[in-house]
Order: C-alpha cells, then sequence, then structure tokens
C-alpha cells in the first residue's frame, strides 16, 4: 500500500478504497504444470517507408536486417504471475516475432498495415497486463494498437498504443505497452506497479543533454529560443519566462546549446529548418504534416521579400483602392515580366512559383473569397457589423459591460498619472436612442471594447517603430432589437512630456457621410487593429496555445497512460507542442511572420509576457469568465446558472451548451474513479501532476491564490473542464473564425502606419479628395497584408485528419464499458447542440447570428455529425486539440 499511501491517508481508509476495483493479487507462486497454449495476435502499424514517402532505403534496410535476423520481437507481461528471478515483477512470457515482414506489401499511402503474431501463454500466466517490444530493423515504425484473441480465461485483449517505435539501439530501456485498461496508482496490478513508475521515469528524461527525434523526454524550458542575439542587437529578444519583468509559461524543452552572444539564449535553428525537436509521438501524422506543408508553401512569402515589394502595382508596396484588395480574390496578383519573373527564378525553386501561380498561370496570390464579403462587399463598414463581430467575430472574449462612467484606467497613477476615460456623456448622449447615460448603466444597456490598460505601458516603444497607432476604448449600446451601436471611440497616446503626465484623448462619434463619415471609418480601423493585434497575441496564442503547453509537459510527465485523467485529456492535446514549437521557428521569433504582421512589432511577444501578469487560469472556465466581464449575472434558477445580459451573444449562447456537455461529460467520467474527495486528495500520480503544473509549468504564477487545491472531486472536475474547454472550444471560437473575417484585410487591419490627419495636413486633404486611398494607407501595407492572409489561411484550415469534439481517434481507448457509454452520451448531446444552433442561425429575429455580412455563427458548431473530414475553411468543427 506504499504507494497509495505517500502522501499521508490513513492506511486503513485507502486499502478499504483501493481493493474495491483492485484486480486479483498475486497468485501462488508454486509452480503448476499447466499445458501452455498458443494465442494468436494482431499488430496494427505504420512503416516508416510509407510514412516517408516511400523511402525506398528504409524499407531495403529493413528487408536486409530481416534476412539477417533482425527483427521485431515481443513479449507480453504478466499483470498475476510473478517472476521471483526479476524482482517478483510480471512474468514474462517466451519471445514471440512479427510474422511475414518481408512479404507483407504496405500500402502506397500513409495507411496501417497488419501484422500477425503467435504467443506461448499458459492459464497460470493470467490477464496480460503489459507487453514489451523491441525493433531490430533499421527504421522505426508508428505502432497502432495489438489485439490478442483467445486469451486463457480472459477472452480477447486490446492494446492502445499510438507510438513510434525506434530501433532498440536508440533506447536505454525497454519499451513498453499497458492494456487498455484504466487503473488509478492505487488499483495497478503489483506486478506492473515497476513498469508503470519506470515508464513515467524515463519520459521525463535527466534533465541534460540536447534531445533527438528518438527521446521521449518531456521537459521543460524558458521561451529562450526567440531571439538570435548572434546575428546583432536589432534579432536580440529577451527570455520570456523565469523573471518578474516578463513571466510566461514553460515551453518543451530541446536542450540546444546557448548563443554565443547571450548564454541565457539558446541557439536557434536555420529559418526554414521545422525539425525543431518535441516528443517523437507529439509530432503531426503524416497527413496532418502534408496538409500543413502545402499550404505553409504559399506563406512563406517572407523568403520573396524584394521581389515581392517589386510586383505591387503602380504605389509600391500599397493597395491604391479596394478594388485592389479584392483583385487578391477575384484574380490575384498579375506575374511580373520576364525580366523580373527570371530574377526571381533565380532566388526561389520553380515548385514553389508553381504553387504561388495556381492553376491559371497567370496570376499568383489568389485567395479564396473570405466570407466576410462572399455575398456583400460593403457590409463590413456598417456600424452594426462592427459591433456584431465583438460578440460573433474572432476575438468575442473581450467585450464587458460597462458599470460606472467615465470608464476608469487600473493602471498605477504614480507611474502613469490619468488615464481615466476623456469620454463625455455630451458626447454620447444624443445617439443613444433617448436613454441618458445613468439609465442605460441602470438597465445594464452599455458596454465597452476596452484595450487602453493593456497597450498603454507599452504603446510608446511599439510607436517608435514604423507602427502608428493608439490605445483604443469603444463605447457601445444595446438596443431593443440585440444589435450593439457604437457610441464613441476614444484614441489616446503616452502624454509627450512623460507617462507620468497621463494620456492625451481623442473622441469620435457616429457620421456616415464627407470627412466626419470617414474620419470615424477610420476611428474604428484603429480599434480594430488593437484588437486584431490583442487578438492574435493574448485571446490566441497566449490563453490557449501557450498556457496549456505545461499541461501536457506535466500529464505525460506525472500520469500514466492507464491513470483515467491522462485518457480524458491525452486527446485534447494532440499536436500542440508540435504547433508550439513550429511557431517558435517561424512565427513569433525575431523577424518571424507575427513581428512583421501585428502592430506591436518587435515588442510583440514582450506584451504578451507583461500581460501574462494577469493570467489567472480558474478564470477561464467560460460561466466565471462571462460573469467576470459583467456580460452575465448569476441566476441560480437557468441551466447555466446565470443570465446573459446580451441574450443574443452567439459565442456565449452556444459556449454555455458546450461548457455544459462537457463538464456532464467530465463528471460522468470522473464519478467513475473517484468515489470521494479523500479518493482525489490520495492520488499521488494526481497530486504530483498538479503540483507540477503549478510549481513548474506556471511556475512563475506559484505562489497565485486562486489555484484550486485539487482536494476534492469538485476541483478535479472544474480543473478537466477548463482544461478540454480552453484546448478545444475556445481555441476554435478564436482561430478558425481568422480567415472568414480577417482575411478580408480592411476588415481586421493588424497595423496602423499613420495616426488620424489633422485638418490642415496634407494627409488631412488626402482624406477629403481621397478617402479610400487615405484609409488604405493607414491600415496594414500591401505587402504585409499578403504575408498575413497567408499565415491566417493556414491557421483557419481544418485538417483532412481532424478528430473533433466528441469523437476519438482510437474507438477502444479504454475497455471500461460505463466510460464509453458515458462518452456516447457525451457525443448525443454535442449532436442536439448542432441542431439548436443551426435552429438559431435561421431565426431571423437574432440579428447577430449573421448580421449584414451574412454570415452565420458556426465557430462553435461542434461537427460530431454528418461532418466531413475533408478539411478546410469550412469556418466550423470544434477540434479536440490546439492542432493547429
Amino acid at each position: 500500500m506504499g504507494f497509495c499511501s505517500s502522501l499521508g491517508t490513513s492506511h486503513k481508509a485507502m486499502e478499504v478504497f483501493c481493493m474495491k476495483s483492485k484486480e486479483s493479487t498475486i497468485i501462488s507462486q508454486k509452480k503448476v504444470a499447466v499445458e501452455t497454449k498458443k494465442i494468436k495476435g494482431t499488430v496494427v502499424l505504420m512503416k516508416k517507408n510509407v510514412l516517408d514517402f516511400n523511402d525506398i532505403k528504409a524499407s531495403l534496410l529493413d528487408r536486409i536486417h530481416e534476412l539477417f535476423g533482425k527483427v521485431v520481437s515481443m513479449q507480453i507481461i504478466s499483470s498475476v504471475l510473478p517472476d521471483p528471478e526479476n524482482g517478483f515483477r510480471g512474468k514474462l512470457g517466451k519471445v514471440a516475432y512479427l510474422e511475414k515482414w518481408i512479404s507483407t506489401i504496405s500500402p502506397t499511402a500513409a495507411r496501417e498495415t497488419q501484422f500477425t503474431v503467435t504467443f506461448e501463454w499458459g492459464e497460470t500466466m493470467g490477464l496480460p497486463g503489459a507487453f514489451i517490444i523491441k525493433n531490430h530493423h533499421h527504421s522505426q515504425f508508428f505502432l497502432k494498437t495489438v489485439t490478442l484473441e483467445d486469451v486463457p480465461g480472459h477472452g480477447r485483449v486490446h492494446f492502445v498504443c499510438n507510438s513510434w517505435v525506434y530501433p532498440t539501439h536508440r533506447y536505454k530501456y525497454n519499451r513498453v505497452f499497458f492494456s487498455s485498461k484504466t487503473y488509478l496508482p492505487c488499483q495497478t496490478p503489483d506486478l506492473l506497479r515497476y513498469y508503470r513508475e519506470e515508464e513515467l521515469k524515463n519520459l521525463r528524461g535527466n534533465g541534460t543533454g540536447e534531445l533527438k527525434e528518438w527521446d521521449r523526454v518531456y521537459d521543460y524550458a524558458y521561451y529562450n529560443d526567440l531571439g538570435s542575439p548572434d546575428k546583432g542587437p536589432d534579432y536580440a529578444r529577451p527570455v520570456l519566462g523565469g523573471t518578474q519583468e516578463y513571466p510566461y509559461p514553460r515551453r518543451g524543452r530541446t536542450g540546444r546549446k546557448p548563443t554565443k552572444t547571450d548564454p541565457n539564449s539558446e541557439k536557434r535553428l536555420p529559418l526554414l529548418n521545422l525539425d525543431i525537436y518535441v516528443p517523437r509521438d507529439e509530432r503531426f501524422g503524416h497527413v496532418k504534416f502534408s496538409d500543413f506543408l502545402a499550404y505553409a508553401l504559399k506563406s512563406l512569402v517572407q523568403v520573396l521579400l524584394p521581389e515581392l515589394k517589386s510586383l505591387c502595382d503602380k504605389t509600391i508596396n500599397e493597395f491604391d483602392k479596394f478594388e485592389d484588395v479584392l483583385r487578391l480574390y477575384e484574380g490575384g496578383l498579375k506575374l511580373p515580366n520576364g525580366h523580373t519573373l527570371g530574377k526571381i527564378r533565380e532566388r526561389i525553386p520553380w515548385e514553389l512559383l508553381r504553387e504561388l501561380a495556381r492553376s491559371d498561370g497567370e496570376r499568383f496570390l489568389k485567395f479564396p473569397i473570405p466570407a466576410v464579403i462572399k455575398e456583400d462587399k460593403s457590409a463590413w463598414r456598417t456600424d452594426e457589423e462592427f459591433g456584431r463581430e465583438m460578440l460573433a467575430g474572432v476575438n468575442p472574449v473581450i467585450i464587458r459591460r460597462l458599470q460606472e462612467f467615465p470608464p476608469v484606467s487600473k493602471l498605477d497613477p504614480e507611474v502613469y498619472g490619468k488615464q481615466n476615460s476623456s469620454i463625455t456623456k455630451e458626447q454620447i448622449e444624443k445617439y443613444m436612442n433617448g436613454l441618458t447615460v445613468d439609465q442605460a448603466i441602470e438597465e445594464n444597456k452599455l458596454f465597452i471594447l476596452d484595450h487602453h490598460d493593456a497597450l498603454m505601458p507599452c504603446l510608446k516603444r511599439i510607436n517608435s517603430t514604423t507602427t502608428k497607432t493608439y490605445a483604443t476604448r469603444t463605447l457601445l449600446l444595446l438596443q431593443d432589437d440585440g444589435t450593439l451601436k457604437p457610441l464613441a471611440i476614444e484614441l489616446s497616446l503616452p502624454h509627450p512630456q512623460g507617462d507620468s503626465h497621463g494620456a492625451v484623448s481623442k473622441v469620435f462619434t457616429p457620421a456616415e457621410e464627407g470627412v466626419e463619415g470617414t474620419i470615424w471609418q477610420l476611428a474604428k480601423a484603429y480599434a480594430a487593429v488593437n484588437d486584431s493585434g490583442y487578438h492574435q497575441l493574448i485571446s490566441h496564442w497566449l490563453n490557449t496555445h501557450a498556457v496549456i503547453e505545461p499541461f501536457i509537459i506535466a500529464t505525460n510527465r506525472q500520469l500514466s497512460v492507464v491513470h483515467p485523467i491522462y485518457k480524458l485529456l491525452d486527446p485534447h492535446f494532440r499536436d500542440t507542442m508540435n504547433i508550439n514549437a513550429l511557431a517558435r521557428q517561424i512565427l513569433i521569433n525575431a523577424g518571424g511572420v507575427l513581428e512583421r504582421t501585428v502592430f506591436p512589432a518587435t515588442y510583440a511577444m514582450e506584451m504578451s509576457a507583461v500581460l501574462y501578469k494577469n493570467w489567472v487560469f480558474t478564470d477561464h472556465a467560460l460561466p466565471t469568465d462571462l460573469l467576470n466581464r459583467g456580460v452575465a449575472i448569476p441566476d441560480p434558477g437557468s441551466p447555466h446558472g446565470l443570465k446573459l445580459l446580451i441574450p443574443d451573444y452567439p459565442y456565449a449562447v452556444d459556449g454555455l451548451e458546450i461548457w455544459s456537455a462537457i463538464k456532464t461529460w467530465v463528471t460522468d467520467y470522473i464519478s467513475l474513479y473517484y468515489p470521494s474527495d479523500s479518493a482525489v486528495a490520495a492520488d499521488p500520480e494526481l497530486q504530483f501532476w498538479w503540483t507540477e503544473i503549478r510549481k513548474v509549468g506556471h511556475g512563475d504564477k506559484k505562489d497565485e491564490p486562486w489555484w484550486p487545491q485539487m482536494s476534492t472531486i469538485a476541483d478535479l472536475v472544474n480543473s478537466a473542464t477548463t482544461i478540454i474547454w480552453v484546448a478545444s472550444a475556445l481555441h476554435a471560437a478564436v482561430n478558425f473564425g481568422q480567415y472568414p473575417y480577417a482575411g478580408f484585410l480592411p476588415n481586421r487591419p493588424t497595423v496602423s502606419r499613420r495616426f488620424m490627419p489633422e485638418p490642415g495636413t496634407p494627409e488631412f486633404a488626402e482624406l477629403e479628395s481621397d478617402p479610400d486611398a487615405a484609409f488604405l494607407k493607414t491600415i496594414t501595407a500591401q505587402f504585409q497584408a499578403l504575408l498575413g492572409v497567408s499565415l491566417i489561411e493556414i491557421l483557419s484550415r481544418h485538417s483532412t485528419d481532424e478528430v473533433y469534439l466528441g469523437q476519438r481517434d482510437t474507438p477502444e481507448w479504454t475497455d471500461d464499458g460505463e466510460a464509453i457509454e458515458a462518452f456516447e452520451r457525451f457525443g448525443k448531446r454535442l449532436v442536439e447542440i448542432e441542431e439548436r444552433i443551426l435552429e438559431r442561425n435561421r431565426d431571423e429575429r437574432l440579428r447577430n447570428r449573421v448580421g449584414p455580412v451574412k454570415v452565420p455563427y458556426t465557430l462553435l458548431f461542434p461537427g460530431t455529425s454528418d461532418f466531413t473530414r475533408e478539411g478546410g475553411l469550412t469556418g466550423k468543427g470544434i477540434p479536440n486539440s490546439i492542432s493547429i
């Protein structure tokens, strides 16, 4: 009982709990003469030569190894018969071999191949609990499942593996796989405990050395690989994590050597080398990687920097009119003349040019038409759509209810001076449909999109680059028809005499015609720029991608694959470490795509570190988030325990149903394994897992009082539900709408390049004479637009092998029938939610569901039923995990 009682639970209470579902204990060690039987096994795997584009060399060398007797061997481990000569661990069966490796022809595509294996197994060996596999071939293979038939006394036994198995010389230990049974630590058969503990020890590694592709080590590191200080000070970036100035979640360790210039920074791989280390089982599968490469090909346009700039039309790096922007979707950019094309071909592989050229051979960089302009090319400019996208667009998680007027800043006045809003009642009441500000606040009808405090502390440095932008506040009125009406936009800059002197602000109010109308459109653009940058850096990258990675690392280090919470959470971690590693390599690094396309530029990741100071894990539970933002109030009688103050809030309405379905599933599942709070508190793996998340993975937050104690079932249910929500639904809501809404850059510009024109200046004169040109010269430039649109087209695409919420890639992920039934109920709830979402989208009274642009809100449409596996820019479907 020592394994369970290590956390101080009384021996008697723990014994009662553990013995309820414990496997039969060790049978008599006396030798019993029992006839040995042969049992057949089916092994499903994918060979390397199939997955690596028909690597003929790998296939040939495997055949040669096979001829010399270097084969794939397996040994079953008994869960009930001990081996006194092996430390009383489970008895090993005789070695068996995969049959007909040479003669079994693999498919030409990345598909599974079945092999047979025959084991000798006696009745005294009992239930096979695990097996050891040794790969003596030249190449690795992906082991999917192993199934044993007619095991004496037990029948069929299934093993879900889903792991790469490298040649034996790559390991210093045996590769062990466990059956589909689920065990808490104290319920683990005694003879399997060594293997369970040893496997976790192997996955933790020793914390030293550079990790290689065959290493299976999950470990932590700071974000110290974003800069390249050896290239010069312009490429140096601060280390994120480990300091009060720049706290950050931890990322997966690679162990690369430090740079020469800065010993605290890790040396980077060459830009186009995408082989950055993550544990091999965390890397994209063949189909996913093929999809990623196919679409990433177009986005690598930074390789074409000088050439692309020369291709832009008569005004270098500018869209002259909106028709120029639309041409990206309707016909693409014209290929350059022969002389320029020849120059490009000298630098760029023809295969890349051919991909960029698409199928017509005449134009390139032609993008799919974004949903926001598909039905109506000008509806995005309306005030109604501007407000609607705060509720149903790509960043619907920021808007909050205004509860005091004027809006108040939380910035320290001793450091930043007066930062409260300068908006007055007189400025906005004329647009409030007869209401006063006091009445609107009393009736819960005033709302704000507030990016002021987030941006003001770093705005001076941001504006020292090519960016010229403001910290914005946008006030909106909830109207009787359920829509939000913009009332005013405040644009603020740091005081020229210093931060302590406060902000210098200007307020703009709605107008539709003349120069005032153009100025109002620009004011909305500045607000959209703030929201776009905050969305990409905080709502999307930080609050989903970055914060989830420590949970993934801790789960693999501290929870065995047979632990019920591992089995619950693992599908929600698929591909996340890989996409985060790729992001560090080409997206969020110094000079990467994000710095080139989002307004904070070189200060982007610093800003995200500063805002991580405000991150609170428990606040990302959807009901808590809605209550904290004041868009909902407690209502014990309602289905979700709260009442939305914006009834037609698509993200919140659909999200609460998804949240409730996830929580019900998690509650049902956890109740199967934890009968009491004491069982949660007494689970050593669970406690070590939670402690490591808090003290290491999110170590810069370790002293925060809001962390759940993980001492009750409620703690575990709420925490697991929040993890699953963030990794699935929240990420889907803030990711897959990027191209539909921001693929048309004027709707969601990412950069502003000049301030609001002042009367009497040439810029103001242009605003009067050619408002579209003035607008386009203010927002994202042409090259940045091309690069940004290329990026978000990739990020918004579902892979063809996506696994959606309510689905599993392996049907027999557990042999627990009750867990399978609970999961099936979860899937049925999601199907019902899908039907209700479609019904709401058809209801014309709910004006925020579709809006002036006629884009139905489907970002939280689960995708469980009748969902095609074609992938692409579907704008719907909740993947299980942050997989792109």
